[in-house]
């Protein structure tokens, strides 16, 4: 026994559990235990839990899991907020709300994702940090479980609490309105749903179970859909827990990948087979006849693909998260979750810095609208410079005014942004809105997708009426 090695320090009664019953280092002894640190509203961490909720299922015995979350944004002070993420992500550990961060300070942590690996003895092994480290972290714990011979000790399971309920939709995070349909990312469900305008069902696309599977609509499938492009008989699809960018043809149904392979990986411009060309968090699209934008939240980049040579650019960003303004190679984005477009203006929503950007394409430069910083957040109307929001998701553009739409998802609300030096004001609604993460618009209307609470809503914007739609009763 190394006698530098020292007890983890056991996790505080002041975490606020969220999914299951409170949980001790201690109860861990005779498993390896992965302690992992990490923020909702980071698609950094979202890569690196999907890895370990593989690696899990490699040592179902062996390996046990347990988050403890970081809060950035005020709103994610409120364990309830957080647990829609955790339910959302498909979380199968427990969770708990590190709300005055003491887990992160006994522990010397220095940034999201963290994962401090813990053997079956209870003493603090390693730290690793960043989304890049589930390599080290799998040669790690396998390393743990040979130290003991192979043999471990499974405790009970911790008894799970907080579940969503069994809805229609699950999350639903994309929407796409065309002349006569509307289509929704049951993203919950894993899969694509045509309606009519009215919200009656037409077509599925996917089974349901998440994967990545070609083919007829009831054979193909989506892990986690998010943003949706409709482009003639075309519905692009923003496959985020597939990291991959698919295609429905509308006039046959079938399902076709066109960028990615089931796995984060570095994104790189170039042509060829979609398995070779690797997507990281495409949270949405937006595009025309012959090229799609993709909101690479992964990466904090911007990037197109040209449908007819089948070439993937990088049109903005650095990759550096951050929020800087300028030349588009240069620029820094922090998390784009949404698009819309008019002619070679693309406009974006940058979630982790609460922040509207514009990109000229043809010219190349990049333009804050609203937003200061990675920690400027709130929820203030006003002249742009002083109004604040908090991890917007989404953005759509009115068919009849020069007005931006936002989904301001944790403010819960509905924003307009005035285009050409206009201020941004919070829309007043008569029914509330949680976590709003999808928006589209089409003659005389708004649709909006009520993530949190499961729901589409369709808002008239010539009378103000707000109705929820029936999808799938």
């Amino acid at each position: 026994m190394n006698p530098a090695l020292v007890a983890a320090p056991e996790l505080q009664p002041s975490l606020q559990w969220l999914n299951a019953t409170p949980q001790r280092i201690e109860a861990q002894r005779g498993r390896v235990l992965a302690l992992v640190f990490w923020n909702a509203a980071s698609a950094y961490c979202h890569t690196l839990l999907e890895d370990l909720v593989r690696l899990q299922a490699r040592f179902p015995v062996g390996l046990s899991l347990l988050g403890i979350h970081q809060p950035k944004f005020d709103s994610e002070l409120d364990g309830r907020l957080v647990l829609k993420a955790v339910n959302r992500l498909g979380l199968p550990f427990p969770v708990a709300n590190d709300r005055g961060w003491t887990t992160w300070q006994h522990y010397g942590i220095q940034g999201w994702p963290s994962v401090a690996l813990i053997d079956t003895r209870g003493r603090l092994r390693q730290v690793f940090t960043g989304d890049d480290q589930s390599g080290a972290i799998d040669a790690a714990v396998q390393g743990l479980i040979e130290e003991v011979g192979g043999a471990v000790m499974a405790g009970e399971p911790a008894r799970r609490t907080g579940a969503e309920p069994r809805l229609p939709l699950a999350f639903p995070s994309g929407l796409a309105v065309g002349e006569n349909h509307l289509y929704v990312a049951d993203t919950g469900h894993h899969r694509i749903l045509e309606c009519t305008h009215s919200g009656r069902v037409l077509r599925e696309f996917g089974t349901g179970h998440g994967d990545l599977v070609d083919g007829a609509p009831e054979d193909a499938a989506f892990r986690l859909p998010r943003g949706l492009c409709l482009v003639r008989e075309s519905l692009y699809v923003a496959d985020t827990g597939n990291h991959a960018l698919r295609r429905i043809r509308l006039l046959d149904g079938v399902v076709e990948t066109l960028l990615g392979n089931g796995r984060a990986g570095p994104v790189r411009e170039g042509s060829g087979k979609a398995a070779e060309l690797p997507l990281n968090q495409p949270w949405d699209v937006v595009g025309t006849l012959d090229r799609i934008y993709i909101a690479m939240a992964g990466t904090n980049q911007i990037w197109e693909y040209e449908l007819g040579g089948a070439k993937l650019r990088r049109v903005a960003g650095s990759g550096e998260l951050g929020i800087a303004d300028g030349p588009a190679a240069s620029a820094m984005f922090a998390h784009p979750a949404g698009l819309a477009q008019v002619q070679q203006t693309l406009y974006i929503a940058d979630a982790a810095s609460s922040a509207i950007r514009s990109l000229q394409v043809a010219q190349g430069q990049v333009q804050t609208l609203v937003g200061q910083g990675l920690y400027e957040f709130g929820d203030e109307d006003g002249q742009r410079r002083e109004a604040r929001l908090q991890f917007p998701q989404a953005i759509a553009l009115d068919p009849s005014s020069p007005v931006l739409w936002i989904a301001d998802s944790y403010n819960g609300s509905l924003r307009r942004l005035r285009l050409g030096g206009g201020d941004v004001a919070t829309h007043p609604l008569s029914h509330a809105l949680e976590q709003p993460a999808a928006l589209a618009t089409g003659p005389g209307s708004l649709w909006i997708a009520n993530t949190g609470a499961h729901e589409v809503l369709r808002y008239d914007l010539g009378n103000g009426k707000l109705a929820r739609l029936p999808i799938g009763e």
